[in-house]
């Protein structure tokens, strides 16, 4: 039974009244301004920020729902950043996309066409367990699909370099198996699965490959095109079915916006529901929501847009300079070490002398956010520009905590990784 339950509201409070109460409930937020959290928050410069908040409130009551009907403007833009999606990532003439809240939402989209294609291939009816085959490493956006649409989970392990171990994956698809999954990257090392070789398994086993590049899709092309050793992951290899990205993460859009690709707008056709057995006719969406803000679109057409490629090519410069000042930094402080080189922006760091999670405790009560990887057991941050001037204070309070271990002598930490 609730205990202490807040009284709804009497009303009547005024602007400034509601504004000072909120400003005083964040004063035990993290200082996510200052650098000091490892994920949640993106940001590339002022700027952006600005053009992205302005163009979500001038269409803040808009329904992207309605844009078929009610919004042109709407629809324009969101099939103008579709578009803008399929040509970085290299999708056919015959490719399709849809635009999502959030990279769960893509990744369920995704796996509930490569479902309904299998259904359709083997005529395998409802009620058969069917099964997704993908890394130890992939997002568990895959488990909450599977658990809505009764799926089972294959997990194949890492490799030493903690991506996927292609030969074991390819060990684990069976008749059943409705897809395989790549990252590109993988949120808790910060590497890109071997697509190519995934594809080429995709193509001979006869099933579907997704690449999940939420967390860094948009950005991850311009990594490469600047020279950095940033693999490739896109339609470009055949054995890509669909994939998933994040705009509201490297693409520096306001929350909450993602994409999701097909390579044929056949399977985007099955990703749609359409219903029109109640009194008010048919609906119709190729997403699992219904209402979404028209703001996500249109602050996503106006970031993107503002960016540009010229934007987005500056973006992976100073990116890819600031992350290897942090790497640098780490691998400085005696007794760390990467577990991972990082292929974009997400870094994850241990050590083979001490509890690392000792020093995560050391780090939090020096007002940072610590984030935390369970195999391998790691510190871990998925950084963006915020992070740029914080890095020295980081990288002191980092060696102040690694000594304050080493000379405590304390038992093994009680922490546990939490997303």
């Amino acid at each position: 039974m609730a205990q202490n339950r807040i009284s709804y509201p009497a009303g009547g409070r005024g602007w400034d009244d509601l504004k000072q109460d909120m400003i005083a409930r964040t004063a035990e937020d993290i200082d996510w301004r200052g650098g000091r959290t490892p994920l949640y928050v993106f940001f590339y410069d002022q700027d952006t920020y600005e053009i992205g908040r302005k163009a979500y409130f001038e269409f803040f009551s808009e329904n992207a729902l309605g844009q078929k009907r009610a919004f042109k403007s709407i629809q324009s833009m969101e099939r103008e950043v579709l578009d803008y999606g399929m040509d970085l990532f290299n999708a056919p003439d015959s490719g399709a996309g849809a635009f999502t809240t959030g990279g769960s939402e893509s990744i369920f989209v995704a796996m509930k066409s490569a479902r309904d294609a299998y259904r359709a291939r083997t005529g395998t009816p409802r009620g058969e367990i069917l099964n997704i085959v993908m890394p130890d490493s992939a997002h568990p956006a895959f488990d909450k699909a599977a658990a809505a649409m009764d799926l089972d989970i294959l997990r194949a392990p890492l490799r030493a370099d903690l991506r996927v171990d292609t030969a074991a994956l390819k060990g684990l698809i069976n008749e059943r198996t409705i897809a395989i999954v790549g990252s590109a990257p993988c949120f808790p090392h910060g590497v890109v699965d071997p697509i190519e070789e995934l594809s080429k398994i995709a193509l001979e086993a006869g099933v579907w490959l997704h690449v999940d590049a939420c967390v860094g899709g948009w950005l991850a092309p311009f990594f490469t095109r600047i020279g950095r050793d940033t693999p490739d992951f896109d339609f470009r290899f055949p054995g890509v079915r669909s994939l998933s990205a994040d705009l509201h993460k490297f693409g520096f859009c306001p929350k909450s916006a993602s994409t999701v690709f097909f390579r044929d707008g056949a399977d985007l056709e099955r990703s749609r529901f359409r219903h029109d057995a109640w009194p008010s006719g048919v609906i119709d969406t190729a997403t699992l929501t219904g209402t979404r803000t028209g703001g996500s679109v249109a602050s996503a057409w106006a970031v993107l847009n503002h960016l540009g490629e010229a934007g987005y090519f500056e973006a992976a410069r100073r990116l890819s300079t600031m992350t290897d000042a942090y790497v640098e930094g780490i691998c400085a402080i005696d007794g760390l070490k990467m577990h991972s080189i990082p292929d974009l922006t997400l870094i994850n760091f241990g050590s083979d002398v001490f509890d690392i999670y000792l020093v995560a405790e050391q780090m939090t009560a020096r007002g940072w956010l610590a984030g935390l990887t369970s195999r391998p057991k790691g510190m871990h941050a998925m950084m963006s520009m915020l992070h740029d001037p914080s890095r020295p204070q980081f990288l002191s309070d980092l060696h102040d905590s690694v000594e304050a271990v080493r000379a405590g002598g304390q038992a093994a930490s009680q922490l546990k990784a939490v997303y």
